[in-house]
């Protein structure tokens, strides 16, 4: 017996994601996500879409709808295996995808990943889309590669577990005796980069580099959620899976009395959303 299906793919610069709703019973059953690396678009989604069948056990029978997001989208201009495909807006589906994984109801939805995105996500109303930063993914990879002569983001983070911000930040205690923020004086950054030690080892580099971006993500998303009351911040995007960006994150969580949270399958906002667009649409 056929099953239904609702597929969400994300398309994205370098990482194709795909995951599956099982509607069958009136319920929206997840299925694990996956993802494919590939460079061209359309060798990646159809890579991911038969990974995704195979590793499920489906058959193009079980599929009800496919729903296609990401900056790749717009290369997807044909059927898929005589499916049609239909395109959901990134950040409507950054919104749905990062209310579901942390369960709220309202939140700012950070979306990091080559860059970083913000989207204030209420339920029920269509996300709304706030700006964002071109610090990410891409800078941490960029700032990776002429600095350390390494690229991927696994190996920079392994790099970073022995690394000490001593020798590359400069903090508020080196340059005032104001409390500026009670108990935070020996760990607020001041300047990033900004005391770089002739000593400073790749270690200590691969960490600096790896806090500056977080950093920067993380006061972005400060100053928008303030704008609309809100503590929650829902971290989603690949970067939001770094090792080191729990800790980062509960400092300004500690810092700024802020929510920082990042879900469980994080990485898989984007796509999880718009395979939900694809069950709200279905419903309708």
């Amino acid at each position: 017996m056929a099953k239904s299906i609702i597929i969400g793919i994300d398309l994205g610069g370098s990482t194709t994601k795909i995951v599956g709703f099982d509607t069958d019973c009136g319920e929206n059953r997840l299925i694990a996500p996956l993802f494919v690396r590939a460079t061209d678009p359309i060798t990646a989604v159809y890579g991911a879409f038969g990974k995704f069948l195979d590793t499920n056990n489906f058959s193009l029978e079980d599929i009800k709808k496919v729903m296609v997001t990401g900056v790749g989208a717009s290369y997807m201009t044909k059927p898929l295996y005589g499916l049609p495909c239909e395109k959901v807006p990134e950040f409507t589906s950054n919104g749905l995808g990062g209310l579901y994984l942390s369960g709220l109801d309202r939140a700012l939805i950070t979306s990091c990943g080559t860059g970083t995105s913000l989207v204030y996500a209420e339920r029920g109303a269509e996300p709304k889309y706030l700006g964002g930063t071109g610090v990410g993914g891409g800078t941490l990879v960029g700032l990776s590669k002429k600095m350390l002569n390494m690229d991927n983001v696994n190996h920079i983070s392994e790099l970073a577990k022995n690394g000490s911000l001593a020798n590359i930040d400069l903090k508020i205690n080196d340059i005032t005796k104001s409390d500026i923020l009670p108990g935070f004086g020996d760990i607020m950054t001041a300047s990033n980069f900004g005391s770089v030690s002739d000593i400073a080892t790749r270690e200590d580099i691969a960490l600096g580099i790896i806090n500056m971006v977080f950093e920067t993500i993380g006061m972005i998303s400060i100053f928008a959620a303030r704008n609309y009351n809100l503590r929650d911040i829902v971290l989603t995007g690949n970067l939001s899976a770094v090792e080191q960006a729990p800790q980062i994150f509960d400092i300004l969580n500690r810092m700024f009395d802020m929510n920082f949270i990042i879900p469980e399958n994080s990485s898989f906002g984007t796509v999880i959303g718009a395979a939900l667009m694809g069950c709200q649409m279905d419903l309708t």
